[in-house]
């Protein structure tokens, strides 16, 4: 069984620092989080990885979806999700996001995010699998820049807001199922220090850096995940990982992901023949489900086509450009007209459906432990997510979180148990380096928008070569991210092998049907 601990340590001899919540993560989910706790009075530290700009919100392009016209509603919404989720959304959760996220958004509007508007209205558009036009944006598509910039700023002007960059969280400090802390690496100090608090909220995000294409920072590598699972708590549905269809495929050029928003207004998919597959796969077209439209792109290079694009030509140019200017710049960069020339696309690792299992309130199976956001699964978004319900969940469960510990920081605070950890230095050294990439050439082999029993088996039969790390100390911060890179993609692929049929982002080619006797769960625990 693997350690509690992935590195030596003794918290008699480290700094300790109290405060009443540490929130791991600066995205949508642990600034909100952070900035509704602070606005109560309570002390909060936000750790972050990098910078408070390395997080998917902020390259989040096509916006965030709610029911804000008269012509939706949230029974709309509902559905939707439904459909999106392949049989697998919680409905409880699912009636929470879709009646409760309005609000948040205004929360955010009020907040000083500035989304489109036209006529004096809120302008919204239509992505993949929406029934009608409900997605708010901003500058166009630059939504998650836009409401990353208002938290930023709202988070750093909060007096009971301390956000610490470049400080990687490494463990939870938990014992006899109680959260008590969190320790971390200082990046500027080369040190270890302790965070003692009296609620712990994960809110890492997702773990797209386990493959090789990827629309994630370079931060989103699970650790979030690993941390929770070591410390005993459950995770959730692991197998179910979005690939986005649509990101640019340009030699030279980064994976720079074209937003569902631009087949929401009409861009349609083409193969090397210049011949629009889509209609041939779904009733919907282009704006089916994420994991159809992958597998019809996977279908139609495997049919010959030396390539797939997207066409935006026969769209209103001003439109097209007012719309989307960020994507406009970017190919322009790389010599792309986006008015004119047929951009090639291919899928990349994009969203996790599963994470550290929670319930309505973010609360996990370790007490005072929290999880929000891409981190987080409380089965909201089922096998498969509907377009920009992301955003929204971080906002709705990072919201209830707050109200369901409000005044906890009024408690009297228990006893500090202490904590250490004594572990062997490896046997011998370990090219981590190596070790990560050759990691993530097998999971985008194996364990991508295509799977089998052999090849998942080929995978979890590399990472048997490697289970013995888990009884000794990581020497580094590269070794000790690169271990949860480890444990993450083995939760992934075991979890891969045990679901015995294809459903939502999970598509076994041995299994390739859905079966009624696996419309259930997988949970894991160490």
């Amino acid at each position: 069984m693997a350690n509690h601990y992935i590195m030596n340590f003794n918290t008699r001899d480290l700094p300790r620092y109290n405060t009443d919540y540490v929130i791991l993560g600066s995205g949508i989910a642990g600034f909100f989080t952070a900035l509704l706790a602070g606005r109560l009075g309570a002390g909060v530290t936000v750790l972050t990885k990098q910078s408070i700009l390395d997080s998917n919100t902020d390259k989040a392009q096509g916006g965030i979806a709610a029911v804000m016209d008269n012509d939706d509603s949230p029974e709309l919404h509902y559905h939707d999700t439904l459909r999106a989720g392949a049989g697998l959304c919680d409905r409880g959760a699912v009636r929470i996001l879709v009646n409760e996220g309005p609000r948040r958004v205004l929360q955010l509007i009020d907040m000083g995010a500035r989304f489109d508007v036209e006529g004096g209205r809120l302008a919204l558009t239509r992505e993949g699998a929406h029934s009608c036009r409900r997605i708010l944006h901003a500058c166009g598509d630059a939504t998650g820049a836009e409401i990353q910039r208002v938290l930023n700023n709202q988070a750093l002007a909060e007096q009971n807001i301390e956000v610490l960059e470049r400080h990687i969280a490494i463990d939870l400090l938990v014992k006899d199922n109680v959260c008590h802390g969190v320790l971390a690496y200082d990046c500027e100090t080369c040190s270890l220090e302790v965070f003692q608090s009296r609620a712990v909220v994960l809110a890492t995000g997702g773990l797209g850096q386990l493959y090789e294409h990827s629309t994630n920072p370079e931060v989103a590598t699970g650790d979030g995940i690993a941390m929770a699972y070591r410390a005993g708590a459950e995770v959730m549905d692991m197998e179910f990982l979005q690939f986005h269809p649509t990101v640019l495929n340009l030699p030279g050029a980064p994976r720079f992901l074209i937003s569902e928003a631009v087949r929401g207004e009409g861009a349609y998919l083409r193969n090397d023949r210049g011949e629009r597959f889509m209609p041939g796969y779904h009733e919907l077209a282009e704006l089916a489900p994420r994991d159809i439209v992958v597998r019809a792109i996977l279908q139609e290079i495997h049919k010959g086509s030396r390539g797939v694009f997207l066409d935006l030509s026969h769209l209103d140019s001003e439109m097209v450009l007012r719309r989307f200017p960020n994507i406009n710049r970017t190919c322009l960069r790389y010599g792309l007209d986006i008015t004119r020339d047929m951009l090639p696309v291919a899928p990349a690792a994009h969203y996790m459906m599963g994470g550290v299992k929670t319930n309505y309130f973010g609360e996990t199976s370790v007490e005072r432990l929290y999880a929000c956001g891409e981190v987080a699964c409380q089965g909201v978004h089922g096998a498969n997510r509907l377009a920009s319900n992301s955003l929204l969940d971080g906002l709705v469960f990072g919201g209830r979180i707050v109200e369901r510990t409000a005044g906890l920081w009024r408690e009297k605070a228990g006893s500090w148990p202490g904590f250490a950890s004594e572990l062997p230095e490896p046997a011998e050294p370990v090219d981590y380096h190596g070790l990560r990439d050759e990691l993530k050439a097998l999971m985008s082999r194996y364990v991508g928008p295509l799977r089998s029993r052999e090849g998942l088996e080929k995978v979890l039969g590399f990472m048997d070569g490697y289970a013995g790390l888990e009884n000794s100390a990581a020497p580094t911060m590269l070794a000790a991210e690169t271990r949860n890179r480890l444990l993450v993609s083995r939760l992934v692929a075991e979890s891969a092998l045990m679901r015995t049929e294809s459903r939502g982002g999970h598509f076994r080619q041995d299994y390739p049907v859905s079966r009624n006797s696996w419309q259930k769960h997988i949970i894991m625990r160490k």
